[in-house]
Order: C-alpha cells, then structure tokens, then sequence
C-alpha cells in the first residue's frame, strides 16, 4: 500500500543522485508539453536552466504554470510531483552559478565548470518554480 511521504523525504528523494524530472508545460494551444530536466531544489523553489528560443523556454515565458514529476521506476515504485509557478531570469552571474550547479549534479564536479560557461550565456534562461503543491507517495506497489 502507498505510502506519502514526509516533507524530509520528499526533499531527499527528488535531491538524490542524478534524478531528472519531467517537466511539464502548457502550450499557446493550451495542450500539455513534457521534457525532462536537470533540476535542483533551493528550498521551496526548483530550479533550472533552459534556452529562451526552446518549446519549454517560450512556454514558460506565456504561462508560467508547471508540474514536475520525479520517479523511481523500480520496485516499490516511488514518485513525487511538485506544482508551482515558475519566474524567469537572465541575470548572467545568477544563470552561470545555477548552471555551474546543475552540472556539478549531474555530470560531476569536474565538468561543473564547463557546462556552467556553455549554459550560462545569452539566450539562456534561469527558472525558478515556487512549489505551491507537492504529492509524494512512496512503495506505491508496496
């Protein structure tokens, strides 16, 4: 039987390793748009980079609503999707420390440099998503 997850938990879960989230966005017709992520968690807030001209980057600068979901696809089954609303940036030192981050988190500390000087440019994007709601559940098979 699932279970829900603690606040601490949910927090561990989605900060563990290399996890992508999928991100989830709204379309200027309105349908949904999904793409996984390279994430981070400040916080109550999510956040990521992305190009300006990408699907995800257009959609976020039209709608700022977002889902994200990050799951374990293995046995018990575990998942947490947080909801929120997301601020856009293009502070470059703000971009490139973010970026810098998200390398280090997901391709290591020694490539954290590298990817921080080819995301954190012009024409990139530093998005924030205040989480307004989460749903957590661990051993959904359990």
């Amino acid at each position: 039987m699932a279970q829900k997850m603690t606040d601490t938990e949910w927090r561990a879960f989605v900060s563990q390793g290399t996890r992508t989230a999928k991100l989830s966005t709204v379309k200027a017709d309105g349908s949904p748009h999904v793409t996984p992520i390279w994430f981070l968690l400040d916080g109550d807030e999510v956040v990521f980079n992305t190009s300006k001209s990408s699907v995800k980057g257009r959609n976020l600068a039209r709608d700022g609503r977002v889902a994200l979901c990050v799951d374990d696809d293995r046995p018990p089954f575990d998942y947490v999707v947080l909801q929120g609303r997301a601020r856009l940036s293009e502070d470059l030192d703000e971009l490139r420390l973010w970026a810098t981050r998200l390398g280090a988190r997901y391709m290591g500390e020694e490539r954290a440099e590298e990817f921080g000087a080819r995301n954190g440019v012009p024409g990139e994007l530093l998005v924030r998503v205040t989480i307004d709601k989460v749903l957590a559940q661990k051993a959904v098979a359990g």
